[in-house]
């Protein structure tokens, strides 16, 4: 689409920080770590993940959801201020060293033994339905924020929400240069001004909020507290990784589909997850929450069909300025929940559509029975399973078992003459 200016790619990373807000707030607010220290984490751990990927992959890093139930069993409910919150921070921060390095040993591997292995594992009839689960998968959460207020049905938010897909739409079709690039911020502002008479917006947290974030003692307190290597909440938490990492292939694989390029060659896989690693290592260090791969930042490459990593990078800057300065990120968290709801259904449903176009693309058959069955499976086991327990706190995420289910299935069944569609 033809170079950006340095305006546009403000503005699109704008857009692309606006569309990871929501969720990686959400990850502190649940567990009591520290939002600013959340978000300079994630900007921090993005431009770290680009270093390692030779700036070649358009991806932002964001709070896990995974790793939320480690957390959550570590941390109970001790907030700061409690006389136990600092040590139990502390043992979350070893345990996600840990975590961030059992990353570092699978890219190593996969180095060492090749991505032929990996590619084998993951086919189109496997990659393509799990690319669509991860999409379905985040639906339920962007439908309870569209159509929900305080946890109540409400037609406002409808109200709100019909307006936000009617911009999307109408700019993503009818708008011209570079008005075309920008649906997703159109439509918040849009959102915005509407909650405004409705009175969704709550900008408690613009007044409470310090300017500068890291002058707070408590937020500094959280930051310089030592890593303590404790054998539970090692436990607890870092085994999880052993989960976020097919689901990081699966995420780096949707978003190689969407800019339509192989990143598993290029820069190569090992290199992504090292990339990630890394990340949650550093977030460990500094008293964030895990770092992942975003699916919500995907959406956003194939609303706007600009794929240029930089965008990612510039995004993951605001990140970091959000973060250090508190009065802006208050800002930012007033965006009531119908307007992140309403852009979300847009971009997790890009997302499946994605998957869609892999099985279409690859001319799969599925009046062949193994393809029919081994897409069906990753389907139902994907949306329809929330968490397994694996052992104590440990679970395996749905998309996780999905995806180990389906790869086992498409190496031990015959794919036959007719998988494929003739040309």
């Amino acid at each position: 689409m033809g170079e950006k200016t340095t305006k546009q790619k403000l503005v699109l990373g704008i857009q692309h920080t606006l569309a990871m807000f929501g969720a990686t707030v959400l990850v502190p607010a649940l567990t009591g770590m520290n939002t600013s220290i959340t978000l300079f984490c994630a900007g921090l751990g993005t431009l770290l993940f680009h270093l390692v990927t030779k700036k070649k992959v358009p991806v932002f890093l964001g709070s896990s959801f995974a790793f939320m139930a480690g957390l959550m069993a570590i941390i109970g409910d001790s907030r700061m201020g409690d006389a136990d919150f600092l040590e139990k921070l502390a043992a979350v921060k070893g345990a996600l060293i840990v975590a961030g390095l059992v990353y570092v040993v699978f890219a190593g591997l996969i180095r060492i033994f090749g991505y032929e292995k990996v590619n084998k594992l993951l086919p189109p009839i496997v990659t393509g339905p799990i690319i669509i689960v991860i999409g379905l998968r985040l639906s339920g959460t962007a439908i309870s924020s569209a159509f929900y207020y305080n946890g109540e049905f409400s037609l406002k938010s409808v109200l709100v929400t019909v307006v936000i897909l009617t911009v999307v739409i109408c700019v993503s079709i009818f708008a011209k240069g570079i008005f075309n690039l920008m649906p997703i911020l159109f439509a918040i502002i849009a959102g915005y001004l509407v909650c405004l008479p409705l009175g969704f917006c709550d900008f408690t947290a613009v007044r409470e909020a310090h300017f500068f974030s890291f002058l707070d003692k408590d937020i500094m307190a959280q930051v310089l507290c030592l890593p303590a290597f404790r054998v539970d909440a090692i436990l607890a938490i870092a085994p999880i990784a052993l989960v976020t990492i097919i689901e990081h292939v699966g995420d780096i694989t949707t978003n190689g589909a969407v800019v339509n390029q192989n990143f598993m060659v290029d820069p190569g896989v090992h290199r992504t997850i090292l990339g990630d690693g890394l990340a949650t290592a550093l977030a460990g260090l500094l008293g964030g929450p895990a770092n992942t791969t975003y699916g919500e930042n995907t959406g956003v490459l194939a609303v706007t069909k600009v794929y240029d990593p930089a965008v990612i990078r510039i995004a993951a800057v605001f990140a970091i300025i959000l973060g250090i300065f508190g009065k802006f990120g208050g800002f930012i968290s007033s965006i009531p929940s119908p307007v992140t709801g309403g852009i979300s259904i847009v971009l997790y449903g890009m997302i499946s559509a994605v998957g869609v176009r892999i099985l279409v693309n690859s001319r799969l058959n599925f009046g062949n029975s193994r393809n029919l069955l081994v897409a069906a499976i990753i389907l139902v086991l994907g949306i329809g399973c929330d968490s397994i327990p694996v052992y104590g706190v440990v679970t395996i995420s749905g998309l996780a078992l999905a995806a180990v289910v389906g790869i086992i299935l498409a190496l031990i069944l015959p794919e036959g003459e007719d998988s494929v569609l003739p040309n």
